[in-house]
């Protein structure tokens, strides 16, 4: 009952750490109707919150779908869904899109959910460590997606309006909520437990985005050099632990393997799936592309764009192809998927009118047969045991660490190790089998990123820092607005809490 209440208003933390009031029910005491909070139900319940991020939809949806690499078409009365894919790729929402709504309510209840847990006088250091660490990674994409972050006191009254922190304070709230995090959580090598290793990770993504998220436009941003050298020293911390390596050459879809946790020292952070237990959904990940007729009987949904595919080069293993346990066993290749697909006998597939299942770059979005649109196959499906694979699910991991450091590095920073961005990207390049790049620009420095990170949810983030989110794609012929750099402050969360104020264009 208390947490709905919380939600009505719009709920986060604070960052006092000290026993307070949750609204008007105590977390140190039992009052009628309410029992004692136990601080460690309390913080698992913080990490289930996390299995939001790995559903194809909301806040994974809203930062794949307006970018240059993913698109949702309607395939005849399939995949129409009152337009909200077509909306997301288009730049054309509104404040009362579904998405937008319900990846508003996500986040926000995990942030109160973790400040109940950091409010509580029986947590451990250890337990409130955690706890700021999670609150932190829901804050930092509430300030990436909204701008605006309602600001609950664990000591306010219920009926109190949230104060609402603009983009630059609650940038520094995650900031403090990390470092707290870094100084105070125990060495652990569970990668489905916040560790030092993931808080320094996440606190060099969050300096090498400030100068985006300490103003409310498109840009063009100045990117301070103190930010680039935290995220240059961040990112070494990680690296120093020696607890992370790139796979090796042939190697790069064995991090997204049903056997990802062995197979690759990449995974820094996760969400733990099992043989028994499955909260990360990765099996969405394969489901939302793949046609009827194929193996898993996907959804036959999302493609990428041909322009993005096309810009691979040739001998990139990122693109993908056939992988020995997955394409003898089912016929599907890794990566993405182009042309005439096949079953695990090497028979040619057809389509449901019994045309050949052949999957070409063009698409229509608003009106495309179920042929059309390159299809990605990211993480691997289990045979077997498609709908309870063990793949985990990738929140942080390591070469993303590396292609921060090397933008950090290009934009001003000081590596004290003397690394270089073209020592870090052609070292990358040269594992992946792709040539390497006599001069780097800051054109290839986003590239690199969309050719090793497609489809794990940075691409829009990525984009609006490199000033290239408003440009025209394929099923979006003109330049976007600035104001779509943000996403619109849902209607009913407004109506709610008056402080909160509609973000520009809306």
């Amino acid at each position: 009952m208390l947490l709905g209440t919380m939600l009505l208003f719009g709920t986060v933390g604070c960052s006092n750490l000290d026993d307070q009031v949750l609204g008007s029910i105590s977390a140190t005491t039992t009052t009628a109707g309410s029992s004692l909070i136990d601080p460690a139900s309390a913080l698992l319940g913080v990490y289930s919150s996390l299995n939001s991020f790995s559903g194809q939809d909301n806040q994974y949806a809203m930062e794949e779908h307006p970018s240059d690499e993913m698109q949702g078409p309607t395939r005849g009365t399939d995949w129409d869904d009152f337009g909200t894919w077509r909306k997301l790729h288009q730049h054309t929402w509104t404040p009362d899109h579904n998405q937008v709504t319900s990846a508003w309510d996500n986040l926000n209840s995990g942030i109160f959910k973790a400040t109940q847990v950091i409010s509580l006088s029986s947590s451990t250091l250890q337990q409130k460590a955690e706890a700021s660490f999670l609150r932190a990674y829901f804050m930092f994409f509430t300030v990436d997606l909204y701008g605006q972050v309602p600001n609950r006191g664990v000591n306010d009254a219920a009926d109190a309006n949230p104060v609402v922190l603009g983009r630059q304070a609650a940038t520094n709230f995650v900031i403090n909520d990390l470092r707290y995090a870094y100084a105070n959580l125990a060495a652990t090598t569970a990668l489905n437990k916040a560790s030092k290793e993931a808080a320094a990770a996440l606190l060099a993504k969050v300096y090498l985005n400030r100068a985006v998220f300490n103003q409310t436009g498109a840009g063009p941003f100045t990117f301070a050099k103190s930010d680039m050298d935290s995220t240059i020293f961040f990112a070494n911390v990680v690296t120093a632990s020696n607890r992370f390596a790139v796979t090796g050459k042939g190697k790069y879809f064995d991090t997204f393997h049903w056997n990802n946790e062995t197979l690759s020292k990449e995974l820094i952070w996760v969400i733990q799936n099992t043989a028994t237990a499955q909260p990360g959904n990765v099996r969405s990940r394969y489901y939302m592309g793949l046609h009827y007729n194929q193996y898993v009987s996907g959804w036959n949904g999302f493609t990428t764009l041909a322009d993005f595919y096309n810009s691979f080069d040739p001998n990139d293993e990122r693109r993908g192809g056939a992988y020995t346990g997955l394409t003898d066993q089912t016929g599907l290749n890794a990566g993405f998927l182009v042309g005439q697909q096949y079953d695990k006998s090497k028979a040619a597939l057809k389509d449901r009118s019994g045309n050949p299942l052949v999957f070409t770059p063009d698409v229509n979005l608003a009106y495309a047969t179920e042929s059309k649109g390159i299809r990605v196959v990211k993480y691997l499906p289990q045979p077997g045991f498609i709908d309870g694979p063990s793949n985990d699910y990738i929140l942080l991991r390591y070469a993303d660490v590396l292609l921060m450091k090397a933008e950090a590095i290009f934009r001003g920073g000081t590596d004290p190790k003397g690394e270089t961005a073209a020592s870090i990207i052609n070292g990358l390049r040269t594992v992946r089998g792709a040539a390497a790049k006599a001069t780097i620009a800051e054109k290839d420095i986003l590239a690199e990123r969309g050719y090793e990170l497609y489809y794990e949810g940075w691409r829009r983030q990525d984009q609006i820092r490199f000033g290239t989110f408003l440009d025209p794609v394929d099923n979006r012929p003109t330049k976007s607005p600035a104001t779509v750099v943000l996403f619109p402050i849902p209607q009913r969360a407004i109506d709610s809490n008056p402080n909160l104020k509609q973000n520009a264009g809306y």
